[in-house]
């Protein structure tokens, strides 16, 4: 009997945080087919849902994600032509690297472990990183022959620089937690047992805040890197007009105002 969904991807929200967990620690989360909707579905839920204002990415296990687990998707049916490959990995990789990217809510990676391949993808895609201190990240397409996917050739060169970026692509060396911190990966490395608690903290802290205009500051540092000046600028006069309508805003002038500490409501 096939594995359900629900039992390969966890999920729960504690305290207006959407805790989204892999759950194959036998295949280090390769991360399948179902797997893949599931985690889709959920960022766009938080998206959605005015009851969550902070997500967690994390897995069980020894590993993060060990990459993509291509069985157990869709049947095909008949010979691949031409347009296949670049169909499956539009509507797959790039669809769960986008749905993080494009999540309203700031969201956390929690890496404990490997994550490789779509997996380090998956985790470089995230707002924050927190990483154990055994994680490792690995370029691994070229081990197998293959061009990164997953929009690896686009965040990679945003975080470590394009000469940076070629050498972990070209080689497809282990980076370990500590020399990714050094190099702009990761936010901050724990010890393992200590991961989940930073996680938790960070989220809560982020659940806290003024929503939208995490979620408009989420959108505006991400488009400064694909435009120009004049758009970045643009952009963000139009956010700022639209964040001063939320209750948020006027709540925190008010409280500047008033010398109080502020409450955000998310709204």
């Amino acid at each position: 009997m096939a594995t359900a969904p629900e039992d390969t991807v966890l999920h729960r929200l504690e305290n207006n945080v959407s805790w989204i967990t892999l759950n194959r620690p036998e295949a280090m989360n390769a991360v399948t087919w179902a797997q893949r909707e599931r985690v889709i579905a959920l960022l766009d839920d938080a998206s959605a849902d005015p009851a969550v204002r902070a997500v967690v990415l994390t897995a069980t296990g020894k590993g993060f994600c060990a990459g993509a687990d291509l069985r157990g998707g869709p049947a095909t049916g008949g010979d691949r032509v031409a347009g296949d490959v670049a169909r499956m990995i539009r509507l797959g990789a790039q669809r769960l690297i986008t749905a993080v990217l494009d999540c309203e809510k700031p969201v956390i990676a929690a890496v404990n472990g490997t994550a490789a391949g779509i997996g380090a993808h998956l985790a470089l895609a995230c707002d924050l990183v927190i990483a154990a201190e055994g994680a490792r990240f690995i370029e691994v397409f070229v081990r197998r022959g293959l061009v990164p996917d997953g929009g690896g050739a686009y965040l990679l060169p945003r975080l470590v620089g394009p000469q940076k970026a070629k050498e972990l692509m070209f080689f497809g060396d282990a980076v370990p937690a500590a020399e990714a911190a050094r190099l702009g990966l990761v936010n901050r490395v724990v010890a393992a047992e200590e991961l989940r608690a930073a996680a938790r903290e960070w989220a809560e802290r982020l659940a806290q805040g003024p929503t939208r205009a995490l979620a408009m500051t989420k959108q505006l540092v991400n488009a400064s890197l694909d435009g120009g000046r004049a758009a970045a600028l643009a952009a963000e006069a139009t956010a700022q007009e639209i964040n001063m309508t939320t209750a948020d805003a006027n709540e925190g002038v008010a409280s500047f105002v008033e010398r109080r500490t502020p409450k955000y409501l998310g709204r």
